[in-house]
């Protein structure tokens, strides 16, 4: 498969999704973007997709909590056919809220275990640039990344949160697929910025990779500095989708 079709999920407020959209055409994909409520009710659109991603932004203006109401149309809609997709070898990312949701969900590590995406340490919202690592991990996401990615977060409620047991559960099984390297924006535990599930499939991260694909996206580009693009990360979802 040449390109293979990715599908984008967007709710009403939810503002990366053309973004990723760029993203997946540079990495080689075919996006289309669709309504959560068009998903919800068409969920045989996921059949012909090869990739689904869930995208940033404040879906439902963050109402009752950040991706909770994103979370509920999945959980009620479409859980039974995500599962599936994923069971077929299909990868899924959430990004920043789309994270959020993934976690709300059950389809990432967080509800029911002990862990959550909480406030900020900081008590602020945040938006600047960091640094991520990419260490061993099950996910498909970051296989072959061996260098750092540089992107930007934009987030109130990025605090990854769980307890001891959790955490060692989490690098055991090795499931922390991104880390925060250097300065650690919101007190995450462990530095974690991305967890992917149990089969390395689904993958959340809180920072955007989607907003520095181009060398002219890093804030220090006209100093000569491009960084480490996100698309790598993109471009290794793809490569998995077009595979299958």
């Amino acid at each position: 498969m040449s390109r293979p079709p990715a599908l984008v999920v967007r709710a009403p407020g939810t503002n990366r999704d053309s973004d990723i959209a760029y993203a997946l055409r540079l990495a080689g994909a075919d996006p289309s973007v669709v309504l959560i409520g068009d998903l919800t009710d068409r969920p045989e659109l996921l059949d012909d997709a090869r990739l689904a991603v869930f995208a940033g932004g404040f879906s439902y203006a963050d109402a009752i909590g950040a991706g909770r109401l994103i979370a509920l149309d999945i959980r009620l809609a479409l859980i039974d056919q995500l599962n599936a997709f994923v069971a077929a070898g299909r990868p899924v990312i959430g990004i920043c809220n789309g994270f959020q949701a993934l976690v709300a969900a059950g389809l990432l590590p967080g509800a029911g275990r002990q862990a959550a995406l909480a406030p900020n340490a900081t008590g602020r919202f945040e938006c600047s640039w960091v640094t991520l690592e990419t260490p061993p991990s099950k996910s498909i996401w970051t296989h072959g990344l061996d260098e750092w990615i540089e992107c930007p977060i934009a987030h109130g409620e990025g605090r990854f949160t769980c307890d001891d047991a959790t955490l060692a559960e989490l690098r055991a099984n090795g499931q922390i697929a991104l880390t925060y390297h250097g300065r650690n924006p919101n007190g995450s535990v462990g530095d974690i910025a991305g967890v992917c599930d149990e089969t390395g499939l689904v993958l959340g991260l809180m920072p955007h990779p989607e907003n520095h694909v181009i060398a002219r996206q890093h804030p220090q580009y006209s100093r000569g500095h491009s960084g480490c693009s996100g698309l790598a990360m993109i471009e290794a979802g793809v490569r998995h989708a077009k595979g299958l």
